[in-house]
């Protein structure tokens, strides 16, 4: 896969490295968890565990509030150091932390609703099923939205009444200890948000304990199935959002221009590195060359820079490892026949960059479309029509989105034949704190965000009153 194992750590042994993908250059080691760290964090959350989940629920949205407030008074300094350790654009860190604090507020004013228990009629004098918190709940996470991803979990998790284990990825440990400090300034009691740097053979073991109830990750399908290996001998409960290969379908109908101009966001915001990011365009032949020749025009445009400059509209790949597998990504798909329009080869200066890269005449079995390609490479397929252009997005291994430019009527008679976990009609697919977001296939199992994301760490506990 293009994107790493989440679960894989640099060689030393008791630390890691963050390292500025801009530069290249060394910007903090990490200590990992010793084994006495980790058993005073399980220690700690099992002991908020009781207290937080009979914490009132509007004190427990009271304090998702504060938490918003802490983000947005911090967003400078929290999106520079998403830029320096991750590479994005400075925008866009911003955009990130903005939609957490919504994401917050949202949980907020919704989750005593989503929460309240449901009555079912029965023969009983009352039945019905309360929403409980599972309790301590390890979240491991990757490194391409370091604060996002943390509360695209965390803040209906915490609202639920669950208490949190982060287990971040390596190369964004100050970004995960910031938002620690920032959750525990808004008022948060000690152990229900740890930020755990746990290295890798102790997570089976974390996931074993008797302490732990759920775990959640984001990441490879290779890292998924282990995770979710542990989890089920361990018999606890997992939701994994493992990426995707996401069709970007543009049928004889759409407004090209529109979709156009679409396809450049949904392929090439933040460097690529996106689990919901289009990664195959797949046209109707009639308007293929078209689309084609100005979706590769407008990669191309796309100004490439140091992050730190309000100009950058693109940034550096996150690691060296990263580009060197999708340069292969790309290599061997030439190989293969396929036809390089735009980019494929890395600049001659300091640090990770990658140009926008378009490739035509590809085949399902070549590795820029059989396989994630994770960083800024986009592969262009022609559909005869509708139906055969609906058969090749479902033929591949993952399952998380799709997006369809059409009649809104017709896309959505389309959407059902979709085998993702969201459709995005005329738009770009987003995660959204008011919707459900997750996978089937490849992609993963169960869903975050929204009221079905709530309740997914959540036990639905049947009572019945005689």
């Amino acid at each position: 896969m293009a994107r790493e194992s989440i679960l894989q750590q640099p060689a030393a042994d008791n630390a890691t490295v963050t390292i500025n993908p801009t530069t290249g250059t060394a910007l903090a080691v990490w200590q990992l968890a010793s084994s006495a760290d980790i058993e005073s964090a399980l220690v700690a959350a099992d002991r908020a565990a009781m207290p937080w989940r009979r914490r009132a629920i509007d004190e427990r949205a009271a304090l998702l509030r504060n938490v918003a407030a802490q983000l947005r008074q911090n967003s400078d300094k929290l999106a520079r150091l998403v830029t320096l350790e991750m590479g994005k654009p400075l925008a866009e860190a911003r955009g990130e932390i903005e939609k957490s604090a919504w994401n917050c507020e949202y949980v907020a004013e919704h989750g005593a609703a989503w929460l309240a228990d449901e009555e079912v009629a029965t023969q009983a004098r009352r039945s019905y099923i309360s929403y409980l918190p599972v309790g301590v709940v390890l979240s491991i996470l990757p490194w391409n939205f370091p604060v996002w991803q943390i509360f695209r979990c965390a803040a209906s998790a915490l609202m639920a009444g669950n208490v949190l284990l982060l287990k971040h990825a390596p190369n964004v440990q100050g970004c995960a200890n910031l938002v620690t400090e920032l959750l525990t300034a808004a008022g948060l009691p000690a152990g229900v948000f740890q930020n755990l740097h746990a290295p890798v053979p102790a997570i089976g073991t974390i996931i074993a304990d008797r302490r732990v109830a759920a775990v959640t990750l984001t990441g490879s399908p290779a890292a998924g199935a282990k995770v979710a290996a542990q989890a089920g001998a361990a018999v606890k409960k997992s939701v994994l959002e493992l990426g995707g290969s996401d069709a970007f379908i543009v049928l004889a109908d759409a407004d090209v221009d529109a979709a156009v101009a679409a396809a450049v966001r949904a392929r090439f915001s933040n460097c690529g590195q996106v689990c919901l990011a289009a990664k195959r365009f797949i046209i109707e032949a009639s308007i293929a060359d078209r689309f084609t020749e100005a979706f590769a025009a407008a990669a191309a445009a796309l100004r490439s820079g140091d992050p730190l400059e309000a100009t950058t509209q693109l940034g550096p790949m996150a690691r060296d490892d990263l580009r060197e597998q999708l340069e292969q990504q790309v290599e061997s798909s030439l190989q293969a026949g396929a036809k390089l329009v735009t980019g494929g080869k890395r600049p001659d200066r300091a640090g990770w960059y990658y140009p926008p890269t378009v490739l035509t005449n590809v085949s399902k079995d070549m590795s820029v479309v059989a396989q994630e390609t994770f960083g800024p490479v986009a592969a262009v397929l022609t559909a005869r029509n509708a139906e055969e252009a609906v058969a090749m997005a479902n033929d591949s291994a993952f399952g998380l989105s799709a997006m369809v430019w059409t009649d809104p009527a017709r896309g959505q008679q389309l959407a059902r034949d979709l085998a993702v976990g969201g459709v995005f009609i005329n738009a770009v697919t987003a995660s959204d704190p008011r919707l459900p977001v997750g996978g089937v296939k490849l992609s993963g199992y169960g869903r975050e965000l929204g009221r079905a994301g709530m309740l997914e760490l959540c036990n639905g506990q049947t009572v019945w009153v005689a």
